[in-house]
């Protein structure tokens, strides 16, 4: 089975950092997401989606981002059932985050040369530990020769 999305859009409000009884941080924000096409009357209509952030992730966004800033959201779908105040059965459609981009680029108007990270990728096992994405250019090693006379095809 596959439950993937990817979202672009901005804030509508600056995410809301939240723990656990437990310590866990979670974080909150909703997209502004506009739709690819146009209605009849020719104006774009725009979709609001909630996203929830955990982690490290909700750590990030809750420190990087704020109301109007534009985000990419790579994660998955998922639906809650949950009863209202007065015992009415709802459902609520929410985006768990597995990644979160910087949609813009920097800030207009930032003066402090300040350069923040350009995204964060959740742990991709169960030691907390990525592996570094930037290729180790300089780590001691030296171009070969592209000598192809001496293969066999």
């Amino acid at each position: 089975m596959l439950n993937h999305i990817v979202l672009m859009g901005r804030l509508t409000r600056d995410p809301e950092l939240r723990r656990t009884s437990s310590g866990i941080a979670v974080a909150t924000f909703s997209l502004a997401v506009d739709r690819d096409f146009a209605n009849t009357t020719g104006e774009r209509e725009t979709d609001f989606i909630d996203i929830v952030a955990w982690r490290n992730t909700a750590e990030f966004v809750s420190k990087y981002f704020a109301k109007g800033r534009m985000a990419v959201v790579s994660g998955r779908l998922q639906i809650r059932n949950w009863n209202d105040k007065d015992g009415n059965k709802r459902r609520s459609a929410e985006v768990i985050a597995d990644n979160v981009y910087f949609g813009d680029s920097k800030r207009e108007g930032s003066d402090s040369g300040y350069s923040a990270p350009q995204s964060y990728a959740a742990p991709t096992n169960n030691y907390g530990y990525a592996a570094p994405a930037a290729p180790m250019a300089d780590a001691g090693f030296s171009m070969i020769e592209d000598d192809d006379s001496q293969l066999p095809f």
